[in-house]
């Protein structure tokens, strides 16, 4: 998301809120309103984020308006002051802050917590009338006491309950406001007091859950460091992130955290970048290499070059990518936002029979009937079931950035989680994706380092991969590359050039065959060498063959082990379609353990072919570049990237984005998506079998109001801790 910074900007969004565009107005047009975005404390329920966006949606000024639960974040297009938006929120209820500001929202200690003393108190008045209605003396006290109770734990959930009526809606405070009422009228103070304290203590303790959740983005943002050391010109300063600027030089000090992405002009050093790539081990840095804001400098000093703006870094846009994924809806999500749209009033609707239908009709006492109408109310809200779905998501896809894996919403998070089956590019997926020498055999009356000195004097000057495969051999075996002049390249075929006054050539054999060399003595050897999937090249004078090097793109350590992982994930069959030819295809699908293979694709075959395993298996991933693979990447259900950390076309183009090109991760992904599925389901089913039961025994006459408040409570805190478990999910990096 672009963050829209002036006062004259009209805001485009999508249909879920989230802005896509920004764009000046023409002359003339009137000013639709600026972009601010806020952090929101205190909401810890789905149902009070909705709530809390419809009364502020009738701000004056308010053009739009849109609340991500999961993040605690919320985006406004307005007219109006700020200050206004944050007065209204906290009327509310709740606090907020603009996104921008330096200083967070502290953390108060458990006495400055009204939520938390609230329900302290009254858990206290609660405990000290149940000891004197005991010990058998005056029922009066008691009484007072547990209306004390009332009060105090219901402090919070009667100007919930104000609020939400002032929008018109009946919510869960509303709910348990009137059951409260109504079990002070019939003279149930006991059961009045036990059910507000439970709801007040659940309520609380439902907010400490959603937290716990939401920490693992925070946890992210909190990595980079507010300010750094700049030099600029013969001064050093410590200045704010927000003000330094690309180009500015970042001076970072061993065991320091670096601020902003840059690039490393000055120093060596080893950096942890296991916050954003997820690997587990330090890389060393060393001039011209890349660095990213919130990784660890371990070991030297490095003068960095600043090349993107604070907003503008690896770790903002992961974070901020995150939160919008946290906020996109679920196929799950959406069947019980709709579920809880008729379940709620039909069952209010319910409760009305019940408390009048049973005396008017039937002559049956009012107020047992009364009480059970009660319960009914308690009942009706779906506290655990709204936010069964929410919890697991945030959890699954905050921690999954932390291990270097983006997922881009909760419906990519499903529907990895129902793959069956995954297709892989070769080159750069399953491979380096830089071809590196792997043979030199060279022909009698010569030696190996013959060869290749003369194979990378011709190709010195040469730009081909394979070329510069073998220069970068020969000065990696340190020889002095004597220089190749007047290069003439046959493209497709081979290249020649003047070395010392001599002609020498490197191709392939038809190359040698028009310049009239017999290649019948290699042929042997190049026939071997291609059926292990290495690309041949020969090498040669005007006079005879000297020798034959081989070339072959390097397949991923731990590639094998990650394909096993697959496996034991669920994943049916794993497929490579690459446009290499057949022979090194086979080679590398037999060396990674690849369950088939598609040789000689272009990219509109390989969407073609995605098409078919998508009829033969049902769901499909694909995994490649991001780039030439795009046609295959967007017809498959799962677009998966092998996106170095940085990249623009991983974080923005996949639906999933491994950040540091580590295929070890894939497992992982699946894994957590599979596991997520099955959360999000037992959290469905088991808020909808406890609904289920204790209507039921509300009509059988077994339930009671404070037993009511309990199991709704229990749900919701259940359904949270299932949800969270996805935040321990192990990542196991395959080793080999």
């Amino acid at each position: 998301m672009t963050e829209c910074t002036g006062q004259n900007c009209e805001c485009t969004c999508n249909s879920s809120g989230n802005q896509t565009e920004f764009k000046k107005p023409a002359v003339g047009e009137q000013t639709q309103g600026r972009l601010d975005v806020f952090r929101l404390e205190d909401l810890d329920c789905a149902d009070c984020a909705a709530k809390l966006e419809a009364r502020l949606a009738n701000l004056p000024g308010v053009k739009s308006i849109n609340i991500n639960f999961g993040a605690a974040k919320m985006n406004v297009v307005h007219t109006t002051g700020v200050d206004k938006i944050i007065n209204a929120v906290k009327e509310a209820g709740y606090g907020a802050r603009l996104a921008g500001r330096k200083a967070p929202l502290e953390d108060k200690p458990a006495w400055q917590n009204g939520k938390i003393m609230s329900t302290v108190l009254s858990g206290l008045f609660l405990l000290t009338g149940f000891i004197i209605w005991l010990a058998g003396r005056d029922e009066t006290i008691a009484n007072g006491l547990f209306m004390l109770a009332i009060l105090t734990g219901g402090f919070y959930v009667v100007r919930n309950a104000y609020n939400s009526a002032k929008v018109r809606s009946l919510d869960m405070n509303v709910l348990m406001s009137t059951a409260i009422v109504g079990a002070i009228a019939i003279g149930e103070f006991t059961e009045g007091a036990t059910a507000m304290f439970l709801f007040s203590l659940g309520n609380t303790l439902q907010a400490y859950s959603m937290e716990r959740s939401r920490n693992s983005i925070r946890e992210l943002m909190e990595l980079s460091p507010p300010q750094a050391l700049v030099k600029r010109g013969a001064a050093e300063m410590m200045l704010p992130v927000e003000e330094i600027r690309a180009g500015d030089l970042m001076i970072v000090k061993p065991g320091e955290r670096i601020a902003m992405d840059g690039k490393v002009l000055h120093g060596t050093s080893r950096v942890n970048q296991a916050p954003i790539t997820g690997e587990s081990m330090p890389v060393f840095k060393n001039p011209g290499t890349e660095v990213f804001a919130g990784t660890l400098n371990e070991d030297g000093a490095l003068e960095i070059e600043v090349t993107r703006l604070v907003r503008d870094t690896t770790l903002a846009r992961i974070v901020e990518m995150v939160e919008e994924a946290q906020a996109q809806r679920a196929p799950s999500q959406q069947f019980v936002d709709n579920f809880a749209r008729y379940y709620t009033p039909a069952v209010i609707a319910a409760a009305v029979a019940v408390a009048t239908l049973p005396s008017l009709f039937w002559g049956l006492p009012f107020t047992e009937w009364f009480e059970r109408a009660l319960i009914l109310l308690v009942i009706a809200c779906p506290c655990a079931l709204v936010i069964s779905t929410p919890v697991a998501i945030v959890s699954a896809i905050g921690s999954a950035a932390r291990r270097g894996v983006l997922i881009k919403g909760g419906l990519f998070l499903e529907q990895a989680g129902a793959v069956q089956a995954i297709a892989f590019d070769k080159t750069g997926t399953l491979t380096e994706g830089r071809p590196e020498v792997t043979d030199i055999v060279p022909a009698a009356g010569f030696t190996g380092p013959e060869v290749l000195q003369i194979a990378a004097a011709v190709e010195s000057r040469s730009q081909h991969p394979l070329g510069r495969a073998v220069v970068r051999h020969a000065e990696k075996m340190g020889h002095q590359l004597p220089p190749g002049i007047n290069l003439q390249a046959s493209p497709g075929e081979g290249a020649r050039a003047e070395i010392e006054g001599q002609i020498y050539f490197i191709g392939n054999a038809g190359f040698f065959t028009n310049q009239g060399l017999s290649v019948a003595d290699t042929e042997d050897t190049v026939s071997r060498l291609q059926q292990e999937g290495k690309t041949t090249m020969l090498v040669g004078s005007a006079e005879r063959i000297m020798g034959v090097i081989a070339v072959a793109d390097r397949v991923r350590p731990g590639s094998k082990n990650t394909l096993q992982g697959l496996k034991s994930a669920g994943i049916r069959n794993t497929i490579m379609l690459t446009g290499d030819n057949i022979n090194t295809a086979r080679a590398i699908a037999g060396r990674v353990g690849i369950d088939e293979f598609k040789a000689g694709l272009l990219p509109g075959d390989k969407m073609s072919m995605i098409k078919e395993l998508q009829a033969k298996y049902g769901k499909v991933a694909m995994v490649g570049d991001g780039i030439n693979d795009a046609p295959a990447l967007a017809a498959a259900d799962i677009g998966i990237a092998m996106g170095k950390a940085g990249t623009d076309t991983a974080l923005e183009t996949a639906d999933i984005a491994l950040m540091s090109d580590d295929l070890s991760k894939l497992p992982y992904a699946i894994k957590l998506s599979r596991q997520a599925v099955q959360i999000i389901k037992q959290n469905i089913a088991f808020s909808l079998l406890i609904k289920l039961v204790f209507i039921l025994g509300t009509f059988w006459g077994i339930t009671n109001l404070w037993l009511a408040v309990f199991a709704d409570t229990g749900a919701s805190l259940l359904v949270i801790a299932n949800g969270m478990r996805l935040i321990a999910v192990k990542d196991n990096p395959a080793k080999g």
